[in-house]
């Protein structure tokens, strides 16, 4: 099975590397043409034209299941895009070809390229990031202009001349509500980062329990140190009541005495 399966990879892959075209490419995930793995490549397409992804490069993490051709092969954005479809957190992607849609005779070049297509003709009543479709649907014209942006930014796309028209380049107005939409993304970002980062640092610990403490002045750390120093039940992350003898040996610790 397993056999079969990289006989017809490496045939769809020669057919893309014939194809001049189509402007698909398909590589190692380092970026390497010399392919050894037959279950992980990168794919990489140009934003098609008359799009705010026009010029960008855009590469796809491409995973092949056991069961393909199939099962569709498992595909996600590499580089960050702003597109109702993908998600602009992980580029997951929603795409019927991708799911429901995915027949046998389908390759790693078709899938690619109806991915292409999907840059072209978005699908923002069927999202896969319902924050860019509300956009889309609200205000397209700074939808293109953030998709744009993210474009120059993250997929390496030039930016139009001064005065072009293209995406509202020449409108200030725009400009400055798209800073301020991106802004508000980032912010977004910066926040799930700082509470992924706030939650490591209680180490399963319920936070409520080790405020009480930090409360006092102490760091958080510290707090944690102690409950483990003292030996503190994590209990799943639940809230309890600590029994007065156990808050007077964190409070100890905390302070030295121990």
């Amino acid at each position: 099975m397993a056999a079969n399966r990289n006989k017809r990879l490496q045939k769809e892959i020669a057919d893309i590397i014939k194809d001049k075209h189509s402007g698909i490419t398909v590589t190692a995930p380092d970026g390497s043409t010399e392919i050894s793995d037959f279950t992980r490549f990168k794919g990489l397409f140009r934003g098609p034209p008359d799009t705010p992804y026009e010029g960008g490069v855009y590469a796809v993490d491409i995973r092949i299941t056991p069961e393909y051709p199939f099962k569709p092969p498992e595909m996600r954005f590499i580089t960050k895009i702003w597109h109702p479809n993908v998600s602009s957190q992980t580029g997951a992607i929603c795409l019927d070809t991708l799911g429901t849609a995915w027949s046998p005779v389908l390759t790693l070049k078709s899938a690619l390229i109806s991915l292409q297509s999907l840059l072209s003709s978005p699908e923002p009543k069927d999202p896969q990031d319902a924050e860019v479709a509300s956009m889309l649907i609200s205000r397209p014209d700074e939808f293109a202009h953030v998709a744009r942006e993210w474009a120059i930014r993250y997929a390496e796309a030039p930016r139009p001349p001064p005065g072009s028209g293209k995406t509202g380049a020449s409108s200030s107005g725009l400009d400055e509500a798209t800073t301020k939409e991106r802004k508000k993304v980032e912010d977004k970002e910066k926040k799930r980062t700082e509470e992924r980062r706030r939650r490591e640092a209680y180490q399963g610990y319920n936070p409520t329990m080790i405020d009480r403490f930090t409360s006092m002045g102490f760091q958080v750390e510290q707090v944690v140190a102690a409950f483990g120093y003292v030996g503190i039940d994590k209990n799943g992350g639940e809230e309890y009541e600590l029994e007065e003898e156990y808050i007077g040996d964190v409070t100890a610790r905390l302070f030295g005495e121990m």
